[in-house]
């Protein structure tokens, strides 16, 4: 028994999905959002097909490129929305394992998804496929429908601006959850010279309530004894040790989810100096509409 066009078209979409949601998820920081991209994006492939995909020689840049493309057209109506949001946007929390596909594990960090939100939606886009991804030039040119030239530009430009707000290094992960662990013990302790021996001086705080949940304030906050006094103080009234605490790997960062009861709670996420040894940037999302797809 031979397959159908029909069955060619979505086997080759269903090899190819975890890869499509991974770039998308990276150029617009929403699993909604990439949900309904790639949607979006079978849509037009299905249509396609319809017509023969014989004289496709590569479905997976095809795809890529549907995805690409669907993806930067939604990014307006998403710029929209988050003129409207109330405090500081974070990334959704994307939470992976070993039980994950190796290409959604290409998700980028929290703290740099933070710093792409800094980029152009032409910028990000060749940034994510080039330095995430690996596509060359000429790739990302025909991709986006650009001169391979033009790319190189684009490429160089979004590269300093990255590296400029984030000199490019990994912590390490075993480091990482033995301070995010040191960290929550000083939350439920209520130690405040304990927090403040972790966190770096200049540390800064990203706390994304959206506007439905208690959050750190309207803008990011900057500074040790600011943060460290306004968590210890929040702490009091929200005991942490009344909440149940997971550590997971959160957008490829060891991390803490906290749930209350089976809910979710908070996601949080830290970022360390390069030397390992204290909290440079602190990122807390407790938007419950961000929290809906954890366990």
């Amino acid at each position: 028994m031979h397959d159908t066009p029909d069955d060619i078209a979505t086997e080759a979409f269903v090899d190819h999905r975890e890869l499509l949601f991974s770039i998308v998820y990276n150029l617009l920081g929403s699993v909604a959002d990439t949900e309904d991209v790639l949607q979006e994006t079978w849509l037009s492939w299905a249509s396609r097909s319809r017509d023969g995909i014989d004289g496709i020689e590569n479905p997976r840049a095809y795809l890529v490129r549907i995805a690409v493309n669907h993806a930067l057209a939604r990014q307006s109506s998403i710029r929209r929305r988050r003129e409207t949001y109330i405090g500081p946007w974070l990334p959704e929390p994307l939470v992976t394992g070993a039980a994950d596909h190796a290409e959604r594990a290409e998700s980028v960090s929290m703290a740099l998804l933070v710093v792409l939100e800094t980029l152009t939606p032409l910028e990000r886009a060749v940034f994510v496929l080039h330095e995430v991804f690996g596509y060359p030039h000429t790739e990302i040119a025909g991709i986006l429908g650009r001169s391979p030239a033009a790319v190189r530009q684009v490429a160089h430009r979004a590269r300093e601006h990255v590296l400029a707000r984030r000199p490019r290094y990994q912590a390490d992960p075993n480091v990482q959850r033995q301070v995010t662990e040191r960290f929550l013990h000083a939350i439920i302790g209520g130690d405040l010279e304990a927090l403040l021996r972790v966190l770096a001086p200049d540390v800064t705080l990203w706390a994304d309530g959206g506007g439905k949940a208690v959050a750190a304030g309207l803008r990011p906050l900057h500074g040790r004894d600011k943060i460290a006094r306004l968590i210890i103080a929040i702490s009091h009234r929200r005991p942490l040790a009344n909440l149940n605490i997971r550590y997971r790997t959160v957008n490829g960062d060891p991390s803490a989810l906290l749930f209350s009861g089976d809910a979710p709670f908070a996601v949080i996420v830290l970022d360390l100096t390069p030397d390992g040894e204290h909290v440079s940037g602190i990122y807390t999302v407790t938007n419950p509409d961000k929290l809906a797809r954890l366990s």
